[in-house]
């Protein structure tokens, strides 16, 4: 491979006082490219699946018994079976250790249950109170905070990120709402080569945003911005600087103070490092040199930060899905301009500015090397959907969206929770 350009002009860095080093925020393979970072194709391990599929078969027996963690609602019982086998088969089908899964929806009861196990070593059932990894779900925080700067007049969507942050190549005709709305044609670093190979070495490593833009700052724009959509893990690391640019604060401590806190999220942090609060199952990835299935657990996630570095819970998210869809943060008019939805290439599917719709559902799903999650609302029914899952070592085919598709399917038939698989483009989308 050719050598990488010289090094390009540093972002503005933020005041002394709000240095820190990155946290991290990673994606793999989430449909539609959603993330960026795809493990390679592996089978999840024969371990795994026949626990998962044992602990499917023990359900009943250890919610009558008041298993921790496998709690079924007020939804009505025929509709709670019918979730229960459509849940159950496609873990046995795909394969997934652990699933847990839940939806609340006005007038017709709510669903939380967990199957499978949290860690296949020990034979750990998976649990509805564990914390989690979230991935991509990240974006939803961090442009949410773009937009109280927006609301606060200390940022306007239309000014040009170079006004914010320097050092981005054609940042003058790069706007906040195109890094936001996933528009500003900015090479993905989760596909660079060189990252890649680096991640997989040596998942432990600490990176710095700037480490992250080098990556990216290394090759050309992929087209002209506004010109088309594609999903780029750069944009979000670039929006982190100008919050913390913006507000003289670390990223960590601006989304605490502004964001989690007024909603009273006190399980949701952007943690340092690879720090995970507990209790927390084990994370499956075959995002490994040789494809091999191993945990991901204790991986240092700081390779995205911004982008989907966030620890949260299934009750964390349960709160902040219908929040999000309803501009609860924001004023009116910035919502508005949230919500403002274009089509990215899929039936069905769309984009506003940190915020996917998929058939009605407003919300993001996230993947990174451990685990899988959902977090959305349908503002049509009033129900919230929460799919949190222990192992992204998929094939290709998301088992969050699976799950996802195989809880709507029976739910909500007419808003079909579903995204078509991504081609393949050597190791990564």
């Amino acid at each position: 491979m050719s050598s990488l350009p010289a090094p390009r002009p540093q972002p503005r860095r933020r005041p002394p006082r709000a240095r820190r080093r990155a946290l991290g925020a990673g994606a793999a393979a989430l449909l539609l490219s959603l993330t960026g970072v795809a493990a390679a194709p592996a089978a999840a391990p024969a371990a795994a699946s026949a626990a998962a599929q044992d602990s499917v078969r023990q359900d009943s027996v250890r919610q009558a018994s008041g298993q921790p963690g496998l709690v079924q609602g007020d939804v009505d019982p025929a509709l709670a079976a019918r979730l229960d086998a459509a849940i159950t088969a496609a873990m046995k089908k795909a394969g997934m250790p652990g699933v847990t899964v839940g939806l609340w929806t006005a007038g017709r009861g709510d669903y939380v249950k967990s199957f499978g196990l949290a860690d296949t070593k020990s034979g750990t059932p998976m649990k509805t109170d564990l914390y989690t990894r979230i991935g991509s779900v990240t974006k939803t925080f961090t442009v949410t905070a773009v937009l109280q700067l927006v609301d606060e007049g200390r940022v306007r969507l239309d000014d040009p990120i170079s006004q914010y942050v320097d050092g981005v190549p054609g940042g003058a005709g790069i706007t906040v709402r195109q890094l936001a709305s996933m528009r500003s044609g900015l090479y993905n670093y989760t596909e660079d080569k060189k990252f890649l190979d680096a991640l997989r070495a040596d998942p432990q490593r600490e990176y710095t945003p700037q480490q992250l833009l080098d990556f990216a700052f290394a090759h050309p724009a992929n087209f002209p911005p506004g010109t088309a959509w594609e999903y780029s893990n750069t944009n979000t690391i670039l929006l982190g600087l100008l919050i913390e640019q913006m507000s003289g604060q670390p990223l960590d401590g601006y989304l605490r103070h502004h964001v989690l806190d007024p909603l009273k999220l006190t399980d949701t942090a952007l943690p340092s490092a690879d720090r995970f609060p507990e209790p927390h199952a084990q994370g499956y990835t075959n995002f490994t040199p040789d494809g091999s299935v191993t945990t991901a657990t204790g991986w240092n996630p700081s390779w995205a930060w911004a982008a989907g570095g966030i620890t949260s819970t299934l009750e964390d998210l349960h709160t902040w899905a219908p929040a999000l869809a309803e501009g609860r943060l924001l004023s009116p008019a910035t919502q508005a301009q949230r919500l403002r939805m274009r089509p990215v290439g899929a039936p069905g599917v769309s984009y506003g500015l940190g915020i996917l719709q998929i058939n009605g559902w407003l919300g993001h799903n996230g993947e990174l090397p451990g685990y899988e999650t959902i977090a959305a609302h349908l503002p049509q029914e009033k129900a919230t959907r929460v799919v949190l899952v222990n192992s992204d070592a998929d094939d290709g085919n998301s088992y969050s969206t699976l799950i996802g598709k195989a809880v709507t399917e029976i739910a909500t038939p007419a808003h079909v929770w579903e995204l078509p698989a991504p081609p393949q483009v050597g190791e990564n989308h």
